[in-house]
């Protein structure tokens, strides 16, 4: 923004111009000198403040801006911290006089003017401040806004100081239970035909980041000059798929994500490889998407990546994507798995695929309702529900804004 002068630099200038006029009409010399003294005054302080731009040329200042944690979670609070240094001298003199202010997107601060604690010192200003994020989704923070004036107060210029950051929001997650007795150890075992492993059954494999390093096997590692672990901990554990139907209803969207991630999670923490099915964001999210993710911090991390960026797609592309994805899901499955789907009324295409995969894997859904919905639409939702049971799914009908763990539960003691 170009500098303008502030009420003391307009009437300094105002009053510099009439001496001048008044000392000509008068024939008085130092009148004329005492305003062109005034207005001399006010147009090198505009040239000053136009020309000494903070965040340009030599002197320029620096601008770190961290956030912690990153990501965030919806409904959690993240800490933000900037700092605005000066190199030299010259870059000290800039920033003693300037006033910062920070901006955010309203997804991050409510729409509400951000509040932060400065601490200043010769070289340093730093301001600390906290944000909630509402909203899963890539938020934009920043960039600073300086606004600086000259020595006399006369001219007043704001200007942009860094570059805008960006905070990716995961969505909200809840912790769901997960019955030993029925998805962990008894149903792997029949499907599986294997007994519970020993410490004496354990084999070797490569390690991957997110391993236990308790699980190392130092002596093979050694031998082989690479990180080797047991796996016998994961031995007879099933891969999990996750397929989420992205609802075209906004209201239901976050509702549905955040009860997908929670399941997918859950299922990670319990020891199961996952992978989260949906609308690919990307060509690299359709391509990770095909292997399950072995438990791990980087393995919930990558999960949960995957579902920033996921939009309510169009009505007419709606089933087409979820019939894309459980396609590949036939594609890419070795059978013996378990799907959990949480989905909305299917059309019948999607449902004849479906149908395959409760002969393979041990199928859970849950199918979406709500209230406000047309009679139609409650008709296919329970056509959906009732068709998944007669194929050998165990489904249950939810509707969006429940108590996710009652919403699993109920599911878990479906029947087929």
């Amino acid at each position: 923004m170009r500098p303008r002068p502030t009420n003391r630099g307009i009437g300094l200038a105002i009053g510099g111009a009439c001496a001048v006029v008044v000392g000509v009409g008068l024939g008085t010399v130092d009148l004329v000198q005492v305003g062109a003294l005034v207005l001399l005054l006010v147009i090198g302080a505009y040239v000053i403040t136009a020309v000494r731009d903070p965040g340009r040329g030599r002197h320029r200042l620096r601008v770190l801006r961290s956030v912690e944690p990153s990501p965030v979670h919806a409904g959690s609070v993240a800490h933000v911290q900037v700092d605005v240094a000066a190199d030299d001298l010259s870059g000290r003199v800039r920033l003693a006089g300037l006033r910062l202010g920070e901006q955010a997107s309203a997804e991050l601060s409510g729409g509400r003017p951000l509040r932060a604690r400065v601490t200043r010192t010769d070289r340093v200003v730093t301001l600390a401040y906290p944000v909630q994020a509402t909203r899963r989704g890539r938020w934009a923070l920043g960039p600073l806004v300086v606004t600086r004036t000259d020595p006399f107060g006369v001219v007043r210029a704001s200007s942009t100081l860094g570059d805008a950051a960006e905070i990716a929001v995961w969505p909200a997650i809840t912790e769901l239970p997960v019955p030993r007795g029925v998805l962990v150890d008894e149903p792997d075992r029949v499907a599986l035909g294997a007994r519970s492993p020993s410490t004496d059954d354990s084999s070797l494999r490569e390690y991957q980041v997110g391993d236990d390093l308790r699980r190392v096997h130092w002596r093979s590692s050694a031998r082989r000059g690479e990180l080797v672990v047991r796996s016998d901990e994961r031995a007879g554990m099933r891969p999990v798929t996750v397929l989420l139907d992205v609802p075209v209803r906004p209201e239901a969207l976050e509702w549905s994500i955040s009860l997908a991630a929670s399941i997918a999670l859950a299922m990670l923490d319990a020891g199961h490889p996952v992978r989260l099915l949906g609308p690919a964001t990307s060509t690299a999210d359709a391509a990770a998407a095909s292997t399950h993710a072995r438990p791990g911090p980087g393995s919930r991390a990558d999960l949960l990546d995957r579902t920033i960026d996921i939009e309510p797609p169009t009505a007419s592309a709606a089933d087409d994507q979820t019939l894309a994805a459980v396609r590949q899901m036939l594609g890419t499955s070795s059978g013996g798995e378990i799907v959990m789907a949480v989905v909305g009324p299917l059309s019948g295409p999607t449902r004849t695929a479906l149908a395959h995969l409760a002969s393979t894997a041990q199928a859970w859904a849950m199918v979406r309702t709500d209230p406000a919905w047309s009679v139609a639409e409650h008709q296919e939702a329970q056509h959906t529900l009732d068709q998944l049971r007669r194929l050998g799914w165990r489904a249950c009908p939810v509707r969006p804004e429940e108590d996710p763990v009652q919403c699993w539960l109920r599911m878990l003691g479906a029947r087929s």
